[in-house]
């Protein structure tokens, strides 16, 4: 049985997205694998991704989410600001990117919502 709804899972296979849901610890993780990152932004082309999900998602939002590898800015060759954070999953120490979500939308929102919050703080960082 899949972590996700269905239409989450539809959204990510339309985007091409390649995902490994993984259980650990009682926690549920879902990996984005091989998201490509703005060209020039930081020292890899490309990062997994992963979103932990809340035990009410969809109607809770997930929080934050992780990077492998753990990303520096080719600007100051340094890491974002809210990342310096580490978190034990999937037998891997992801950086944890600190960004809230207080906006989300029961019923409305879904994993196309997190990802583009993930695309937009990739983006943005400083």
């Amino acid at each position: 049985m899949s972590l996700l709804p269905r239409q989450d899972r539809r959204y990510l296979e339309g985007r091409g997205i390649t995902v490994r849901e993984v259980i650990e610890g009682g926690k549920k993780g879902v990996i984005l694998t091989g998201i490509t990152l703005p060209e020039g932004k930081y020292q890899v082309a490309q990062v997994d991704i992963l979103i932990l999900l809340p035990p009410s998602y969809p109607e809770v939002a997930p929080d934050m989410f992780y990077a492998v590898p753990h990303l520096k800015l080719l600007v100051g060759q340094r890491e974002p600001r809210c990342t310096q954070a580490r978190q034990a999953f999937d037998g891997q120490n992801w950086q944890r990117w600190s960004r809230h979500n207080n906006q989300w939308r029961p019923g409305t929102d879904g994993i196309w919502t997190m990802l583009k919050r993930v695309e937009e703080a990739l983006e943005v960082a400083a």
